[in-house]
């Protein structure tokens, strides 16, 4: 079994800056890419900022120069530090991880979702 677990997330002025933590644990051979979504109200989820195993980073254009994403493949974790924040950000913020088993099967994780709200 596999958890993937976030924390951080809140209520922020605008200007004002968060951090989001990603952790996953149980049966794992090896965490391929992992990334950060958010989904506003009746909107679709869409991708705000992604890294692969081997730290390369790609980047919503709408958050660009803000967050920053990054990992510590020792621990399992994601990271989505959050900067210069604007109500536009308000959302629920979700983690994505890409995870092969040991019978060496990659199959997607999905975080619980933090709201993340950005106050004007």
């Amino acid at each position: 079994q596999v958890q993937v677990v976030e924390s951080g997330g809140g209520l922020v002025q605008a200007g004002g800056s968060l951090r989001l933590s990603c952790a996953a644990s149980g049966s794992i051979f090896r965490i391929n890419a992992m990334g950060w979504y958010r989904q506003r109200p009746g909107k679709q989820r869409e991708l705000v900022a992604s890294i692969t195993s081997g730290g390369s980073t790609n980047y919503a254009d709408s958050v660009k120069g803000r967050f920053t994403i990054s990992r510590d493949n020792a621990k399992k974790t994601v990271y989505l530090q959050m900067n210069s924040l604007k109500p536009e950000d308000t959302s629920v913020y979700y983690c994505n991880v890409k995870i092969t088993n040991w019978a060496r099967v990659e199959n997607d994780y999905w975080g619980q979702g933090t709201q993340v709200t950005v106050s004007s």
